[in-house]
């Protein structure tokens, strides 16, 4: 391997762009021992630093910050429900110059020219055309999956899945609870999600459609230190999601029973 590139670099050596909108997908476990074997901080802040100052007063980082307990009838606290998707978004959640989008189920921690846009949509359906998932799209946002499957981390297939209009595995349910927002006023909400159908034994694959995301440009492979790290374009995986729905009956995204 060749010199070790310090968490704040890992930005500069990702290709990270002047105006780019960044979404991170990640497991930070091996960057972390990277660090540590390398005697550096055990901290992922130079890490979020160096993603900002890449993408300059022009770009956007988004962090994943899901939480699914609103679905169990759990109470969603804007500013005190905890992050379920890792470290980073963890991590981003601390700072200041972060914000975090509304939905109770899929939230992002949000920075840069695009936060407060992003902070302000109000939307109910969580892959809904008004949602971050749909901006993503929109703005041919990068996704950088570190050291983590696409099946463990791809949310962005299920926009895909809803607005394709061809999937019969899954549906549209709504989840109702309590919603406390940024002021501390409670009320009961309502919020949506394209769920499993668990009478199709739906079992998610994903990570078969790396292949064709690399051969149909929108997706490449490499490493920085000991992390894996796949750049997907997600304005061009769209129609390759699409593709494979509607042409190949999701094969390379899930099984389910009377697939065939």
């Amino acid at each position: 391997m060749s010199e070790y590139i310090p968490l704040h670099d890992y930005a500069k050596a990702m290709g990270v762009r002047n105006g780019d909108v960044v979404f991170i997908s990640s497991d930070a476990k091996i960057m972390l021992m990277d660090a540590m074997t390398n005697h550096a901080a055990i901290d992922l802040n130079p890490f979020i630093d160096g993603l900002i100052e890449a993408v300059g007063s022009e770009g956007t980082i988004l962090f994943p910050t899901y939480n699914w307990d609103f679905c169990s009838g759990k109470t969603f606290d804007y500013l005190n429900t905890p992050c379920m998707t890792g470290s980073l978004g963890i991590a981003a959640l601390k700072r200041n110059d972060f914000i975090r989008t509304k939905h109770p189920i899929y939230s992002f921690a949000v920075y840069g020219k695009d936060k407060e846009y992003l902070s302000a949509m109000r939307n109910t359906d969580s892959f809904g055309l008004d949602s971050p998932f749909a901006y993503l799209r929109e703005k041919n946002a990068v996704n950088y999956v570190i050291d983590v499957s696409l099946m463990h981390s791809f949310t962005f297939v299920h926009f895909a899945e809803e607005h394709s209009g061809a999937v019969k595995h899954r549906f549209i349910k709504n989840f109702t609870a309590d919603y406390v927002d940024e002021s501390g006023n409670c009320e009961k909400r309502t919020y949506s999600m394209f769920v499993r159908d668990l009478d199709m034994d739906v079992r998610t694959l994903i990570d078969p459609i790396e292949e064709d995301f690399t051969a149909g440009g929108a997706a490449r492979r490499f490493t920085v230190n000991h992390s894996s790290i796949l750049r997907v374009e997600l304005g061009k995986a769209y129609p390759i999601l699409i593709d494979d729905i509607l042409n190949n009956n999701s094969r390379k995204l899930c099984t389910f029973k009377g697939q065939n």
